[in-house]
């Protein structure tokens, strides 16, 4: 190929620039963002002003999507209320024959049917086919080089060269999406559903982690107790594996089921769980925050007990916003014997109790107290919506960096009467 791109300083330029867009098409594993990669990439490596990429459906007859590049405003305005293309004409041509294909001029091409309403004007045509795994995925359209040449050899090869990788890069995407929605789908069977609550609320919310195989050990529970306390619970297993989703199953059913044998404090419960599965599983450290909220004169009490995990968070009914900082106690999975403290708390009618994990504040360019008051005022701002809003709104707006999973978990006392 190096022979036919020109001279020695031309061809290492190209090359040079070959190597980029690969890099650059292959950096990132969201496939909406890849396809927008190729075409951006192959447009500079050809000098076209404009650029394409039709996905083809599965039956391989036609386009079911078509990503554009290099319109104006003005030109996406001109085309508004148009259909994109759906495979007939020339872009139909390659669909049929996928063999590179370059046009001096469209309107004369044998296949061309012209163009809708508004588009704009374009002579010149260089379509190549983007296979993966042997089967074509879609076609790469550039049209009208900067200088005003039709597309030569030397484009063709090189956005060829560029087509090869596009693939490879488009089936990393496509293979990192099918990881990432099992790895949910896999934490979601293995978290609850929370039951029936009343007379409270309550509402919970998980996400994944942004990287591959991002199932994990977050997970969290609640449930109305036989003296009528309703249990909240939050935790975090270290370690982002099957391992560690494995080990937060077990952990729940038991944290449960010592629920409803024992109307003990948090602290003792907690203690109870880290004895048990030091003698019967291999649970790697765990943090959890374990509360009660119990009918107290004239309210409620919010009685907890944390193993080593982040503090709750109250936003009372008026959007005032306080971190119960207290003792954590030590992780589930270092020392049984170590004492647990347990705290108190009085909670008035409407008030929120908000359990989350660290997934849900930590960023490597914040301090955690820094995330934990965006967090309060994020809640501070929307502490009158629904629970199942606002736990979606805090997921959907998390002051984190998003590369480690979450979980919020919010309990709404009754309201006033």
């Amino acid at each position: 190929m190096a022979g036919r791109l020109g001279t020695p300083a031309e061809v290492k330029d190209r090359l040079q620039g070959l190597l980029s867009a690969v890099l650059a098409i292959g950096s990132d594993l969201d496939l909406p963002t890849v396809l927008d990669r190729i075409v951006s990439t192959a447009m500079d490596l050809a000098g076209a002003r404009y650029g394409a990429l039709g996905v083809l459906a599965p039956s391989g007859d036609h386009l079911e999507e078509f990503i554009t590049a290099g319109l104006s405003d003005e030109q996406r305005a001109g085309l508004a209320g148009v259909e994109f293309p759906h495979g007939r004409g020339v872009l139909g041509h390659l669909i049929r024959h996928p063999e590179p294909l370059r046009v001096d001029d469209i309107p004369s091409h044998p296949a061309s049917v012209g163009f809708p309403p508004g588009h704009p004007p374009m002579r010149t045509l260089l379509g190549v086919a983007i296979t993966v795994r042997g089967e074509i995925y879609g076609d790469l359209y550039l049209s009208e080089r900067h200088d005003g040449r039709p597309f030569d050899e030397n484009d063709e090869e090189i956005v060829r060269a560029l087509a090869g990788a596009a693939g490879i890069a488009i089936e990393n995407a496509r293979l990192f999406g099918y990881m990432r929605d099992s790895a949910e789908q896999f934490q979601r069977l293995l978290l609850p559903t929370l039951p029936r609550l009343a007379p409270f609320s309550g509402a919970a919310v998980y996400r994944t982690a942004a990287e591959p195989a991002g199932v994990g050990g977050d997970w969290y529970d609640a449930a109305v107790l036989p003296d009528q306390a309703c249990a909240a619970v939050i935790g975090d297993v270290v370690g982002h594996d099957l391992h560690a989703a494995a080990a937060m199953a077990q952990a729940r059913n038991m944290l449960r089921a010592l629920l409803y044998d024992r109307r003990t404090p948090p602290s003792a419960v907690l203690t109870r769980l880290d004895r048990a599965v030091h003698a019967i599983t291999d649970l790697p450290v765990t943090t959890v925050c374990l509360a009660r909220i119990e009918p107290a004169a004239g309210g409620w009490t919010l009685h907890w007990s944390t193993a080593g995990h982040l503090p709750p968070l109250i936003v009372g009914p008026d959007g005032r916003t306080t971190y119960l900082d207290a003792d954590p106690g030590i992780p589930l999975g270092v020392d049984p014997d170590v004492h647990r403290p347990d705290h108190t708390h009085p909670l008035p009618a409407g008030t929120t109790v908000l359990l989350f994990t660290d997934g849900l504040v930590e960023h490597p360019g914040h301090s955690l107290d820094d995330r934990l008051a965006v967090l309060a005022g994020l809640a501070a701002a929307h502490a009158t919506r629904p629970l199942d809003d606002l736990v979606r709104l805090l997921a959907d707006h998390h002051p984190s960096d998003g590369h480690d999973d979450m979980a919020v978990l919010a309990i709404r006392t009754p309201a006033a009467r």
